[in-house]
């Protein structure tokens, strides 16, 4: 088949690197430099196993800035495209996704649009209705910044928002494309998928929410995080994963499905969603209050992006941190070799690690890496256990 993927990120890239190896892809987007590099076999994001097929693996792959050309003939077009959440109006921002409908439907092509970008629960219905389109199915990813391919490898569950035979054929391309024997597929309606999408990372974010007041918690009372949260993850019905804590949750997907979420109860009783989007606010106030209270003349923040392996700094919470820092009027300087930029909110970006030390009076480290050992008598973290 020959399938066009819209947006080269983690979830576009994976995907297309995933399906290459058995369909013909084609990768779209706006950016020169990612479609050069893909067409070079070099990943424009940081991910070990997209990285490693690249270069290793047969894959009919290859990136265009052309949308008409990656959309002719198409079985399939995957829309992965970025959904902000609009703050002001508390909705994500889809017009980049229904752009993309625009442009197929203006083509009046035979073929399939899968949506993969998170939605709002309704706006595939919408769509559908909106543009007089039967020929729209969204099916939720569920990946990991990082380890994308891998999860797409192996994937927790397949969902697809239909179960027409369009929708029965695109989950078999994944099932098919990936090494896990036993994949689980359900198919329900698009709204339900789009909710189990906004559900499932809210539940995440509650997760690390709750071992981060735990945490809070124990750091004032004095007591030893590790230890609680060990004995706590002993028990089988909760689990020894996903329990390190951290400076708050962050990323791509996390803040902004929550609120989305949110938003979506708006007519809808309820505590808890509210509860976890306040939560992460109050952390990063308890953690700046924390380094505040060390008195420190140069404040050294060690990276911008929220865990190992990653370049992706789009809402790290160390953002928040850091401005509440500047707000105070302290003196912070930032260590982040892939921060193109000088400055950071008037924060020196430095690139030098050893002279990065030298200046820090406190470092502050969302996540520990080995560089920093030489160094640990100066560290703040929360990172109990050294790993995500």
């Amino acid at each position: 088949m020959k399938i066009a993927i819209v947006g080269i990120g983690y979830v576009g890239l994976s995907l297309a690197t995933l399906l290459s190896q058995y369909n013909e892809v084609v990768a779209l987007d706006i950016i020169k430099e990612k479609v050069d590099k893909v067409n070079n076999k070099i990943s424009p994001i940081e991910d070990e196993y997209i990285e490693k097929y690249l270069k290793t693996k047969k894959l009919n792959l290859r990136a265009t800035l052309d949308y008409k050309n990656a959309f002719y003939k198409a079985d399939f077009i995957i829309i992965c495209m970025p959904t902000n959440y609009d703050e002001k109006n508390n909705f994500f921002d889809t017009s980049l996704v229904e752009e993309t409908i625009v442009k197929v439907k203006k083509l009046k092509i035979a073929t399939t649009i899968i949506i993969k970008s998170t939605v709002p629960v309704g706006f595939t219905e919408k769509m559908k209705i909106k543009y007089n389109m039967n020929n729209i199915i969204f099916s939720p990813e569920f990946l990991r910044e990082g380890k994308a391919l891998y999860d797409n490898l192996y994937p927790s569950r397949i969902i697809l928002g239909d179960e027409n035979e369009q929708a029965v054929k695109f989950a078999n391309l994944l099932k098919e494309a990936s090494l896990k024997k036993n994949v689980v597929i359900k198919y329900m309606k698009a709204t339900e998928a789009e909710a189990v999408k906004l559900f499932s990372n809210t539940y995440l974010a509650l997760r690390i929410a709750y071992f981060n007041e735990l945490d809070t918690y124990a750091e004032m009372k004095g007591l030893n995080t590790k230890n609680l949260i060990e004995g706590v993850c002993l028990d089988q019905r909760i689990g020894d994963f996903y329990n390190n804590p951290s400076f708050g949750y962050g990323g791509y997907c996390l803040p902004k499905d929550t609120k989305q979420l949110k938003a979506n109860y708006k007519d809808v009783p309820e505590n808890l969603i509210t509860a976890i989007v306040n939560s992460n606010c109050t952390r990063k106030q308890h953690i700046v209050e924390e380094i505040l209270s060390k008195e420190s003349k140069n404040i050294g923040i060690y990276k911008l992006s929220m865990k190992k392996n990653s370049d992706n700094f789009r809402t790290s919470a160390i953002f928040d941190i850091i401005d509440m820092l500047v707000e105070k009027n302290k003196n912070v300087i930032i260590y982040e070799p892939q921060f193109k930029k000088e400055k950071y909110k008037n924060c020196k970006i430095i690139r030098d690690l050893n002279l990065f030390k030298e200046n820090s009076s406190i470092i502050i480290a969302n996540r520990i890496e080995e560089e920093l050992m030489d160094v640990m008598e100066k560290v703040y973290t929360r990172d109990i256990f050294f790993r995500d």
